[in-house]
């Protein structure tokens, strides 16, 4: 999942981003109204995370382009403002969920995720496929029963591949995906944790390399 992070309050919008990484998001942050909208013309989100009180551009502004977009980005407004009122304000905007400040973050992980799964297309929280069950909510992948400790990307990688079912992933898609704006994309990163995955997977092997294309996930070739 790819996430946007936007918030004027810079140790909140670095501490979520940090959080959310944790847990195998691909996460960007900038702390204006104007950073928010000059990348999400550059790039597609899954969630949009937006402090409602941004300098320059607001998050309302941003929630609104948003809203009036094709992207298919689900939107989860911040504010201090409580009341019921704007909540209602904030949703009429165009935003999916609405969440007030202070808040917890296991509430906001909540949330995000349960936006996530609404982007199109729709993914449901467990995926299974092929003896590998990955849950989203509980960040924890089996293969055959057996717990396997996967690093953030390793999850992040296998979550694209999941998604795709059976269909090829280009390394630049993984890359957009599964890692943040700052990815080199001459980097050899997307190869090596493949390369690790496939390992901790174990056999028969489930990723398969399609030359010149990508990666899928399947059964036994």
């Amino acid at each position: 999942m790819r996430v946007l992070v936007a918030d004027d309050e810079r140790l909140l919008a670095d501490t979520v981003a940090e959080g959310l990484r944790r847990l195998s998001m691909a996460v960007d942050v900038c702390y204006d109204g104007d950073g928010a909208l000059e990348r999400i013309g550059v790039n597609r989100y899954d969630v949009a995370v937006l402090d409602r009180d941004m300098p320059g551009h607001t998050g309302d502004e941003v929630c609104r382009s948003l809203a009036g977009s094709d992207a298919g980005t689900r939107v989860l407004l911040l504010t201090a403002a409580a009341g019921i009122r704007d909540r209602v304000e904030g949703l009429g905007l165009g935003a999916d969920d609405y969440l007030t400040k202070p808040f917890a973050f296991a509430e906001l992980v909540a949330r995000v995720q349960a936006l996530g799964r609404r982007s199109a297309p729709a993914v449901p929280p467990v995926l299974e496929q092929h003896g590998v069950l990955l849950d989203v909510a509980r960040h924890a992948v089996t293969r055959d029963g057996q717990p396997l400790n996967l690093s953030p990307k390793e999850f992040a990688v296998l979550h694209v591949l999941m998604r795709a079912d059976g269909q090829v992933v280009s390394a630049e898609d993984l890359l957009e995906q599964a890692w943040d704006e700052f990815a080199d994309p001459f980097t050899n990163a997307v190869r090596v944790t493949v390369m690790t995955l496939r390992k901790k997977l174990g056999q028969p092997a489930v990723i398969h390399t399609v030359p010149k294309a990508g990666y899928r996930l399947g059964g036994p070739e």
